[in-house]
């Protein structure tokens, strides 16, 4: 196939998903919900720590789409922590796209001002180019792992907002550089946000719930905000109706 064949399949398939990502964004932002897609290698510890924040954040409302190519395992271990979760298998896809996420969505019972945990397939390069409709991508990068993933899977951490460096409580145990970890992740992404943490031990799980928190609490205030300005606007309407109505009765007198 021609390279610029592949190049224009490449734009189609990205365009429709970006159609479809538009449209999960909007409905989330309709109900006030803070949706964030997880992204990392397999191993990272992404479903564990999923399990502990859940359990964390104790009555608020969490809802888990799992991405895996086979099994619902991880599934099963959401739904025991008492949250809703609903498993996709991706088959012999390396991803999750915008339309799985959204079929997802409409098979959960969402509730208004909550949060939304997109878990994607184990991947650093193909989640990074799709657009689900979250809020932000979240990386989560293990001490287990090497230094120097940020730089060799750049997509991927330029297109997230945050980077979860886990498992935090094995460096003890471990020659891992921190500080090369966080600088690489900066080399390429400037802005994005570092939390250091264990899901095991529970260290810096309280900055990671402020942030969550945080979120939604914006997600909640946009909401208010749309719906302020459409009531505004519906009143501004009936006024302009009621006026144009005085006046014709007044041209009819």
């Amino acid at each position: 196939m021609a390279p610029s064949r592949m190049v224009q399949i490449e734009q189609d398939i990205l365009a429709k998903n970006n159609a479809y990502a538009s449209a999960n964004r909007q409905t989330l932002a309709e109900r006030g919900i803070f949706a964030l897609n997880l992204v990392s290698s397999p191993g990272s510890g992404k479903t564990t720590l999923l399990c502990k924040t859940i359990a964390l954040l104790g009555s608020q409302p969490v809802a888990v789409i799992e991405g895996d190519q086979q099994t619902s395992q991880d599934a099963d271990r959401i739904r025991a922590t008492g949250a809703q979760a609903i498993q996709i298998n991706t088959g012999k896809g390396c991803h999750l796209d915008a339309h799985m996420v959204g079929h997802a969505m409409g098979q959960l019972t969402l509730v208004d001002d909550s949060l939304l945990m997109i878990e994607n397939v184990g991947n650093l390069v193909c989640p990074a180019a799709f657009d689900l409709g979250e809020a932000h991508k979240v990386v989560i990068l293990s001490v287990t792992e090497g230094e120097d993933k940020p730089i060799k899977y750049p997509d991927m951490f330029r297109a997230a907002s945050v980077m979860l460096l886990n498992k935090i409580d094995l460096l003890p145990h471990l020659s891992y550089d921190v500080a090369a970890a966080i600088a690489y992740a900066r080399r390429v992404n400037p802005q994005i946000k570092v939390i250091q943490l264990s899901a095991t031990s529970g260290a810096g799980m309280d900055e990671w719930l402020a942030y969550l928190r945080a979120g939604m609490a914006q997600a909640h205030a946009a909401k208010a905000q749309t719906v302020a300005s459409l009531q505004a606007e519906i009143a501004h309407l009936k006024a302009q109706l009621q006026g144009q109505a005085q006046t014709s009765s007044s041209a009819a007198a």
